[in-house]
């Protein structure tokens, strides 16, 4: 592997990877990367979202979401799915936040240890994970991705640490993902141009607003694979009505030409200085 770019993503439950970051991974692997999603849970806590979905007698959610998840993946292009294989933690106070097989739960250095052997065996040049800025959604789930992808970003590279996971590996690149208010935001304000009602509450525009400035150091192009994100969604069929205006109030057309970019905040680097502007996650990668 080490002879090819790789890119993994660490992600929390199915679905996340269609929200963050879809088309960033569309559009590097149709340029030949091999494509690495880990998902540390299987989403067995979520809600069925979508009224047109009924689970079959004896079918669990958490069945069904592995297989929305395969389905998502294959829309999205990734080569390979890992299941990190511990259960979705559920919400603070709840009943699921205190079983012993939750990830919240999980012993720290074993759940690292997990990833840093994926690292090892895939021999990723970037990463891209969750930023440690979570106040606004502080899923327990969320925050220990973050956590353990940042860990295992420099465990990989210390052969002194989980030697039986494999041979030392150096990422050159953690990013961390950029909720994206400013498309958001052009969204909202698309939908009024063309006079029509927009999705977003009060609620939400207030949300929007205090992250309408937020922090990027990449800016990805996505021109082209808008489509994707939809695709993705969309197999998340229990998490995501296709009927929702939230994600598809705009015509195709007009809603994929309204910022087609992801952003990313460079976290560490092997490579280089964190705050210089790039347009591509393996900037400086030979």
């Amino acid at each position: 592997m080490s002879s090819k770019r790789c890119l993994l993503t660490v992600h929390a439950h199915p679905d996340d990877e269609a929200s963050k970051g879809p088309a960033t991974v569309a559009r590097y692997h149709a340029e030949g990367v091999h494509t690495v999603l880990v998902c540390c849970t299987g989403g067995e806590e979520g809600e069925i979202l979508n009224p047109a979905v009924v689970l079959g007698e004896g079918e669990g959610l958490g069945s069904r979401r592995e297989g929305e998840l395969a389905n998502a993946a294959a829309a999205i292009g990734y080569d390979e799915v890992v299941m990190l294989g511990y259960r979705d933690s559920g919400m603070p106070d709840s009943d699921a936040n205190k079983r012993e097989d939750a990830f919240w739960n999980a012993p720290f250095d074993e759940a690292v240890g997990r990833l840093v052997k994926v690292i090892r065996r895939t021999h990723p040049q970037v990463i891209v994970a969750y930023p440690d800025e979570q106040t606004e959604y502080p899923h327990p789930d969320h925050i220990r991705a973050h956590e353990i992808a940042v860990a295992a970003f420099e465990a990989a590279a210390d052969p002194d640490l989980y030697e039986d996971a494999g041979e030392a590996f150096e990422v050159s690149k953690l990013y961390y993902t950029v909720w994206p208010a400013l498309r958001m935001v052009k969204l909202h304000e698309k939908h009024l141009e063309l006079g029509l009602e927009s999705p977003y509450d009060e609620k939400f525009l207030e949300r929007l607003s205090r992250r309408r400035e937020e922090h990027f150091t990449t800016t990805i192009s996505v021109d082209g694979f808008g489509h994707v994100r939809d695709d993705a969604l969309r197999a998340h069929a229990t998490q995501i009505d296709p009927t929702s205006s939230f994600w598809f109030g705009l015509p195709d057309e007009v809603r994929h030409g309204v910022h087609p970019f992801d952003h990313y905040n460079l976290a560490r680097s092997r490579i280089g200085p964190l705050e210089s502007e790039e347009d591509d996650l393996f900037s400086g990668i030979s």
